[in-house]
Order: C-alpha cells, then structure tokens, then sequence
C-alpha cells in the first residue's frame, strides 16, 4: 500500500500514522463494521470521484442494517472525502469510508460502543492488474458459498462477512487462479469475490439479480446503464454454472477492479479465450465515464476543489 499524508478520522485530518484504534476495538473482534470502496480519476474536469454520492448512500444504508447510527450526515462525509484528497494532494486515488464499532464494548451486544468514522485515500491501480483489462483472466467457482439471506445481510457491505469473500480468494489463488465465482446457497451463480458477473450469449448479457446474494454494486449499476444505452439487451435472471463454460463472453465488474474480461472458467475457455466485442464496446464506454471522456455521463462525477497555488 502506498501511504498518503493524512487520514480523516471523526471529522478531524490527521497524520497517517496516527489513525490508530484501541486493541479492543469492537469491530475488530466482532467485524461490526460496514465499509465502502470509492475510486477518484485523474479526468478531463480534473481529479474528480465516480459515482460519490452513491457510494456514500450505501454506506450509510449498510449502516443502518447494522443498527450502526452514523453521526455524520452523507454531505459531511462527501465534504470531508474531497478534502482529504485535496489535502493529500491526489488526482487519482481509492477512498476507502469504515464506520465500525470502536472501543467501550465487548461481547456480542454492540449498541453501547462508540460508532467511529474514517476516510482513508491512497494510490493503487486496478485491483487485478493492467494486465487483467486488457487481456482477462482466469477464474474458479469456490467451494465456498456466497452469504445466504437467512444468515447475513448481503446487501450491506459489511467489514464482518468479506471472511466469506476472503475465504473464496484465498482457494482460487492457491490453486492457480486470478479470482474466484461464488455460487449463491442454490447453486446458482452469483458474484466474484469483490466484483459483480455477467454471461453474455447470443448477443444479450444476463447477470444475476438481486435476489442471488449479490451485492448491489455501483460499478454494476453504471455498466448496465451504459450496455442499456449502447443497444444491448440486459437480462437479470438465475444463471446455472454451466452457462459460465458455455457463455460467449464473461466479464466481472466492481470498483477496484474495474471492467475485468473472463477468458477461463474452471479450465473451460470461454469462447476463443479473447475478451468478445460487447465486453470491449461495454468496457470502452466505462472507460470515457470513468476518465471524463463521455459528457453523457458526466453528472456521475463529483470534481475534487483543487486549491490554486499562489504565483511564485
């Protein structure tokens, strides 16, 4: 991880170093906590954060299931994000938002320890590597199960339960893979590890609907939208695990690793094993929202004020 200079903890910028939690931490015995992952580009507006607003909405609705209350409002937190930025003098970053329960409560009742707030940015480029835009990667469906409904919340993104998700990575890198496919508890498919899915065949692309497990990603909604407006049909029903060797193209999509082609499934090559035309016409009109490039999509960026530097 590339450290940045300051970290916004409880309304407060502080140094990197001393962003520090108590031992005792609730969330860190428990995983009462609930967390966000947001990206800032370097656009053609300037360094500007996708889909901000969304992400924080989120956040503070993952919170809520949680019975976490947050003791910012989302302008609070939207404010303090671009400030931080600002301040580490970043113009492209991930932004990572953590509210958790801190220190003054053990045991599995967490309604009296204080709810804290951080915001941290840094550096970091695609979460699968350049490599993996451009040439797609190789992936596993787990032997583990994504989070069941009767269980968890697998709507809230949830500190606690990415143990499923680290579980999952873990399998598929052991044995010799890029990233893992999770089946939902009827054995349909359902997400990657940190990314959404989507099977495309005879033209139309299918992903799974909410009602899989899945968790409702900004990127996923964003990339939707656009293969809706370039033409192509989406169709959001159960997809069987065959589907994925039989599929035409597979994709993944999600924050930090962004539009990701599938080029293997469990050793089955998908198609000629190359990313398919939709992946590549879907994944160059998220690539212009991303950067600025398409005015269409415009709105879905929040500009960082960069201060003016005084004449030398």
């Amino acid at each position: 991880m590339k450290q940045a200079d300051l970290i916004w903890m409880n309304g407060e910028l502080i140094p990197w170093e001393d962003a520090k939690v108590h031992v005792l931490t609730h969330g860190l015995h428990y995983g009462t906590g609930v967390f966000e992952g947001v990206r800032c580009y370097d656009t053609q507006i300037g360094p500007a954060v996708f889909r901000h607003r969304d992400h924080l909405d989120r956040l503070l609705k993952s919170a809520e299931l949680y019975y976490m209350p947050v003791p910012y409002e989302l302008e609070e937190l939207r404010r303090g994000t671009l400030e931080l930025i600002a301040a580490n003098g970043l113009r492209s970053c991930y932004i990572r938002p953590l509210v958790f329960r801190g220190y003054g409560q053990m045991g599995l009742n967490p309604l009296e320890a204080p709810v804290e707030v951080v915001i941290a940015t840094w550096e970091w480029g695609a979460y699968l590597g350049e490599e993996s835009k451009r040439r797609g990667i190789r992936a596993k469906v787990s032997s583990w199960r994504r989070i069941s409904p009767d269980s968890l919340i697998p709507h809230a993104k949830a500190s606690g339960q990415y143990l499923n998700s680290v579980l999952a990575k873990i399998e598929s890198l052991k044995s010799g893979y890029e990233e893992a496919i999770l089946l939902d508890d009827h054995g349909q498919v359902c997400e990657g590890t940190g990314e959404n899915v989507y099977v495309v065949r005879e033209g139309r692309i299918v992903t799974p609907p909410q009602t899989a497990s899945i968790l409702d990603g900004i990127t996923r909604r964003a990339v939707m939208q656009i293969a809706r407006d370039l033409g192509f049909e989406i169709e959001e029903r159960a997809i069987a695990r065959a589907e994925l060797y039989l599929a035409d193209e597979v994709f993944m999509t999600g924050t930090a690793a962004e539009l990701v082609p599938v080029r293997e499934v469990d050793d089955h090559t998908i198609a000629t094993g190359e990313p398919g035309i939709i992946t590549r016409s879907v994944q160059t009109a998220f690539e212009d929202a991303l950067h600025g490039r398409s005015e269409r999509y415009r709105e879905w960026l929040d500009p960082v004020p960069v201060p003016e530097r005084a004449p030398s």
